[in-house]
């Protein structure tokens, strides 16, 4: 089965071509109004932004969206979830807060920002799926209970899941911070000769798993809650995981909460997809790197699997820039992923979704 993915520069010698007016004609192209149904509840999922990172979505855009679900009788709300870690989005005032402080107030997108598990995370469904690693997943009250979905994402790196597009945004993105728990699991170990003792990583461990023992880091794997926090801040690169056997049971169980995430809404989800500002990290982390390559433009589908195959591949088409992040894998055609991080599979995502029917990684690009 070949979905189609649909897709827009960056370039623009008219009003008629600004990126405004790319998002409404993208879509408009991938048929998103058909998703939504008059007087729907239409959840805008979109990542905030971690406090010190500006790599995220502008608000601009997203009104663009909001627009559009208004034009189509239903009622528009701007969300995401808690985080697992500690940070600015951890509860929903602080969360919110940070939305407003990166435009994601009413008076910029033209709707409220819900976040869609609550106060403190505990607004959770249990959505029964049935798979290889799950039967339940725990997914956001206020995703479940909406009644249609545009997933909006910003396309770029990621450390664990080798990339973050729609699939991810669904998965972590729709959890809540027991759903992020089931997804990590897997257990990172400090490597003592490379450790510093600098205590990075016990400042921003969530549940204090992490103590400096004669200068050197130890976690405490009953503590622990596999969020990954550590690996990200060491400057040292003293914390790692089993990669092997860890990751790939790590990107199955992220795939299969995607899977969950939108069960129930078949026929109700658009996505659209930002390969701007391609940076190595999450926008979870209080940063934004330099790009690893040039920004490319914005793509809209209803597969989830094909936007995110896409992307990959225009990524990858792209030559990478030698003052990134990115260490190898420079020239078009390589793949910038693993050449930043050759122990991720992100592909693996794309290969399981298909096999659980989440999408096809066959797809047709058109440009508009």
């Amino acid at each position: 089965m070949t979905s189609k993915v649909w897709f827009a520069s960056l370039r623009a010698r008219s009003p008629e071509d600004s990126t405004e007016a790319k998002v409404r004609k993208l879509f408009d192209a991938a048929g998103m109004s058909s998703c939504i149904h008059k007087q729907d509840k239409t959840a805008i999922k979109l990542h905030f932004g971690e406090k010190g990172n500006d790599s995220y979505i502008s608000p601009v855009f997203v009104r663009q969206v909001v627009e559009k679900v208004k034009a189509a009788g239903a009622l528009p709300f701007v969300t995401d979830t808690n985080t697992l870690y500690l940070g600015s989005r951890a509860n929903a005032v602080d969360h919110i807060t940070t939305a407003i402080l990166h435009g994601f107030d009413y008076a910029v997108v033209g709707a409220p920002v819900i976040i869609a598990d609550g106060l403190s995370g505990k607004n959770t469904a249990p959505v029964e799926i049935r798979k290889n690693h799950f039967q339940t997943v725990t997914i956001a009250g206020d995703i479940v209970a909406a009644d249609s979905m545009i997933v909006m994402t910003h396309f770029k790196g990621h450390e664990i899941a080798g990339f973050g597009g729609a699939i991810k945004n669904l998965a972590m993105g729709c959890a809540p911070p027991a759903g992020k728990r089931d997804q990590h699991q897997a257990k990172p170990y400090t490597i003592n000769d490379l450790c510093i003792g600098c205590g990075k990583c016990t400042r921003v461990c969530p549940k204090s798993a992490i103590t400096l023992v004669e200068k050197k880091s130890v976690i405490n794997r009953n503590l622990c809650i596999g969020c990954f926090e550590c690996m990200t801040v060491c400057p040292s690169h003293a914390i790692d995981i089993d990669w092997e056997t860890e990751i790939p049971l790590f990107t199955e169980r992220m795939v299969e909460y995607a899977y969950g995430a939108v069960k129930g809404k078949e026929g109700r989800v658009g996505y659209l997809s930002f390969l701007t500002r391609i940076t190595p990290d999450c926008d979870c982390v209080p940063w934004s790197d330099a790009s690893i390559v040039p920004d490319i433009g914005i793509l809209a589908s209803t597969d989830p699997v094909a936007i995110d195959a896409a992307a990959c591949d225009l990524v990858n088409k792209q030559p990478g820039f030698k003052e990134s992040f990115l260490t190898h894998h420079h020239e078009p055609g390589d793949d910038k992923f693993a050449g930043m991080r050759p122990n991720t599979d992100g592909p693996r995502q794309l290969r399981y979704a298909e096999e659980l029917g989440l999408g096809s990684r066959t797809y047709e690009l058109i440009r508009i």
